[in-house]
This record gives C-alpha cells, structure tokens and sequence, in this order.
C-alpha cells in the first residue's frame, strides 16, 4: 500500500519569505497601498494569490484584489529575471527527503505557488524528480480547500489512512483535515505552533529529522 508525504513549498522546504515580502510590497505599494510589517504579512504565505491579497487589503473589490495579484506574479518574475529570488532549503529537508523516500514514501507537493514557480524552485535543488504529485494554485481552490491533497492522493495511489502533509500554515493543516488524512505542522515555517494547532495540525515537528517518526506513527495509528 502506498504511503504518501504531501509537503508544502514556502515555508516548509524552502525559505522564500523575504522574497515573498519584497514582491507583496511592491504591489501593494504600486495600487498606493500600505504594505504591512514583513511579520504581519508572512501570515498570508500559502494562501493563492487573490486570498493572499483578500486578507491583507480586506476592503478592497474584486478588480484590485485581481490587479494586485498580477502585479505582485510580474514583481516575482522581475525579481526572478534579476537573480533576486531567495528560495533556500531549509536546514534537513534534503536529508528528510532522502529519508522518506529511503523509508518508501511516495512525495508530493501542494502548495499556493503557480506550476511555473514550483517547477523552478524544485529544479533549482534537484528535487523536481523526487516528486510524484505536483499540485497548485494554477489548478485548484487555495488552501485549506483539500482539492490538493485529494488530487495528489489520486495520482500517487495512496488511500487517506496512508498519507499525511506536512506544513507550516494553518491553510496546510485545514486542507489535510479537510482531506482525512494525517497532519504534522512544522516548527520553523511563517505560523506559530499554537496556530497549527488550532488549524487542524495533531502534531508539530519542531525539526525536518522528526517528521518521519511522527508521520510513520500516523499512518500506523489511522491503518
């Protein structure tokens, strides 16, 4: 039976925060709006753009909400084109992938990134291969819509008692409940782990080396 690991991207594997934030910036910045200390703003990573936008500009209509969006995925590409894009591995996710896939696992993504920007993060650190599943806000509902989760499932074969994801958001832990299946919050992500917990996490690893102990323990406990 195939045992599956769905990850989430910013904020789990890579840390693309600053990143982010440079580009939040100037687009709201660009619509003549207030960007928000970097703290306040990495609250809204993981979510897909518009929702991105919706939280951090509540009374904003549907058009600006749309035109900040563009202009936030053409400041990404600048930056991109510039060489200034950060998306570094965050210390041990390449050992836990090694582990995973060592220990068996099938691997898969879901995250708020666009199929472009996920192929290149991954291809920057040799993983795209790793990957059974590739799912995006290009194709689904933002999280914690389970749309994701759900697809990787059906692609990788995996049954809902075998499979967990791994993330840093709350959107993370809503979209694994919402899918069924097991739900381990990360510790050095963008969310504290008391809003992992409130968002549906039912453990919280607090370094990439505990993660498979933690998620070969909720498959067990589900089987």
């Amino acid at each position: 039976m195939t045992r599956l690991a769905i990850f989430d991207c910013d904020g789990t594997l890579v840390d693309s925060g600053a990143t982010i934030y440079t580009a939040l910036k100037t687009s709201l910045e660009a619509h003549g709006r207030a960007a928000p200390p970097a703290r306040e703003a990495r609250r809204v990573v993981g979510l897909s753009l518009f929702e991105a936008m919706a939280m951090l500009v509540p009374d904003a209509a549907g058009n600006e909400l749309e035109a900040l969006a563009e202009t936030y995925r053409l400041a990404f590409q600048r930056l991109r084109l510039a060489g200034e894009v950060e998306e570094p591995l965050f210390d041990g996710i390449a050992e836990l992938i090694e582990a995973l896939a060592g220990d068996g696992w099938a691997l898969a993504v879901a995250t708020g990134k666009s199929d472009r920007g996920l192929r290149h993060c991954l291809e920057t650190h040799g993983l795209h291969g790793r990957f059974v599943s590739l799912q995006t806000a290009d194709s689904h509902p933002s999280k914690p819509h389970p749309a994701m989760a759900l697809a990787a499932m059906a692609e990788a074969g995996a049954e809902a008692a075998q499979t967990v994801m791994i993330g840093d958001t709350a959107w993370d832990m809503g979209c694994a409940r919402g899918a069924g299946i097991g739900a381990i919050g990360v510790g050095w992500g963008y969310h504290e782990a008391d809003e992992l917990l409130a968002g549906g996490a039912q453990v919280v690893a607090e370094e990439p080396a505990d993660v498979l102990g933690l998620a070969r323990t909720l498959v067990r406990r589900a089987a």
